[in-house]
């Protein structure tokens, strides 16, 4: 049996110490490790584009990083006021595994869900893929747009 020294200017180092590696299980929570099947083939994993969303007077802009994939390797729907985006990042199969010394990035399918308000015209929806950032423009109905009302002098 070990003996731990107590240090009573930190008695909660061993607390702050599992907190700290519980977060660390966390840090890469968009990414799933690849796993390995019976025939020791490596199966590819889900992963998750990052994603920001802004709103402006005219639209809701969606970004998502998705380096490496071409516009062929992503699909974009939207129905029932729900916004889906999915496609799948291929494994380099040009090196051989065990040539590697690392492998951080992640590859396998992806699917996003993003609920959408009424007031959008789904028929006017641009993407545009650049630099590895996937780009949705949603436009706003005109209907629900904010209209600035002129005051008459009289």
């Amino acid at each position: 049996m070990n003996l731990v020294t107590w240090k009573p200017w930190r008695p909660f180092g061993d607390l702050r110490a599992a907190h700290n590696r519980f977060n660390r299980m966390f840090d890469n929570f968009p990414y799933r490790e690849s796993e390995v099947d019976n025939d020791n083939e490596t199966r590819t994993s889900t992963w998750f584009p990052t994603t920001d969303i802004y709103e402006t007077t005219d639209e809701y802009v969606f970004k998502l990083e998705v380096p490496g994939l071409s516009k062929e390797d992503v699909h974009l729907e939207i129905k029932d006021r729900t916004l889906t985006i999915s496609g799948e990042r291929k494994e380099d199969k040009e090196v051989k595994r065990e040539d590697y010394h690392r492998i951080e990035s992640c590859c396998g399918s992806f699917y996003r869900s993003f609920s959408l308000p009424d007031s959008i015209d789904s028929q006017k929806v641009n993407a545009v893929m650049k630099n590895g950032i996937l780009e949705l423009r949603v436009p706003k109905a005109e209907e629900k747009k904010p209209k600035s009302i002129p005051i008459n002098f009289s």
